[in-house]
């Protein structure tokens, strides 16, 4: 392994339990071949981090061992692990926080995101990033260039899920996408849909203030759900993307959504929900999911760069790694969209 000079022991925030999280001091981690090394610089706030905290499970995955938390992350090579270029230690990076088994039939058919063998930070039972060091595979490391934050360049993996989003419903240019939720993948979504042509982006949220704000990030309109439900239904959208998991919400965007158009289903709501199959089958509507993406960090890099998207004014917070807890509840503000937790920050 080849590396500048590394400390034996690094920091971690721990999920203990459920509500329960603390700091301790675990050994720094040793990259293997074909991996780096990378001393953590930004973490954003999922929501997934927060259903972790709260509530120790996301449906079948359950936290039953102490766990780190953190997905969204950036950093900077310190070593490199064995057949990985030297002149890689140095270098700026966001990782693509999955790691897919690469040698099963999904994996080998271009779905990598569905790999069932999957490790991904995070998610029970493998660490995630709100520590000081990670690795990962050389491969998932992108270089960033030094115009871009630490913060834009860890919050390109929520941006991923809205370029996911865009590409499963094939948004394109002059279309017309109808979202619900404005909160943080809400607005990323609105930013994916916006970079691919869509002209009208009309957003659904019932609180106020996010209403307000989610027209700084693409959108061309927000409307109440209840109040403007007239002006909702009378819409024939190119695509629908629903990130609220809210029935009602799924429903009224379905209905909304015109023949040939296509339903993506972004937010995690009730296990099961009754769909209008009729209407569905009549309209010929595409009904699909989202389940992370592939490939997406060198667009999302293209993109921030160029100023089609604006990652840096997402974040309304920003934590050192020893307030991890305090900012796992700032989503209890409502003016509050993207918490970050600066773990090292930039010199």
């Amino acid at each position: 392994m080849t590396s500048t000079t590394i400390p034996s022991t690094m920091r971690a925030s721990v999920l203990l339990e459920a509500g329960r999280i603390e700091m301790q001091e675990r050994p720094v981690p040793t990259a293997g071949p074909g991996e780096v090394l990378v001393r953590v610089g930004s973490v954003g706030v999922c929501g997934s981090d927060v259903h972790y905290y709260k509530h120790g499970r996301i449906g079948d995955m359950v936290v039953t061992a102490p766990l780190v938390l953190g997905h969204e992350v950036s950093g900077t090579i310190v070593a490199v692990g064995p057949g990985v270029e030297e002149d890689r230690v140095g270098e700026r990076v966001a990782l693509d926080p999955q790691v897919p088994c690469r040698r099963c039939r999904q994996c080998k058919a271009g779905r990598s995101n569905l790999c069932p063998f999957m490790e991904f930070y995070a998610t029970p039972p493998f660490d995630g990033t709100f520590c000081d060091y990670v690795t990962a595979p050389a491969d998932q490391a992108f270089a960033v260039p030094d115009s871009m934050s630490d913060e834009s360049a860890a919050l390109l993996e929520p941006l991923s899920v809205g370029l996911w989003a865009a590409h499963k419903g094939n948004v394109g240019p002059g279309d017309q996408v109808l979202i619900a939720g404005a909160g943080p993948i809400g607005a990323m979504v609105a930013q994916a849909v916006r970079a691919c042509g869509a002209t009208d982006i009309v957003v659904t949220d019932f609180v106020d203030s996010r209403r307000e704000r989610i027209t700084s990030f693409g959108a061309t309109r927000a409307l109440h759900p209840v109040q403007d439900k007239d002006e909702i239904a009378a819409l024939r959208v190119d695509t629908f993307v629903d990130c609220s998991g809210a029935t009602p919400a799924v429903l009224s965007g379905i209905a909304s959504t015109r023949g040939g158009g296509a339903v993506v289903l972004v937010g995690l709501g009730a296990e099961e929900m009754p769909i209008p199959v009729q209407l569905i089958a009549t309209r010929e509507i595409t009904l699909t999911g989202v389940f992370r993406y592939i490939d997406t960090w060198p667009r999302g890099i293209e993109l921030e760069t160029s100023g089609a998207v604006h990652l840096d004014d997402m974040v309304t917070a920003r934590y050192p790694l020893e307030q991890v807890e305090e900012a796992l509840n700032a989503d209890s503000d409502p003016l509050s969209m993207k918490a970050v937790v600066v773990v090292n920050p930039a010199a």
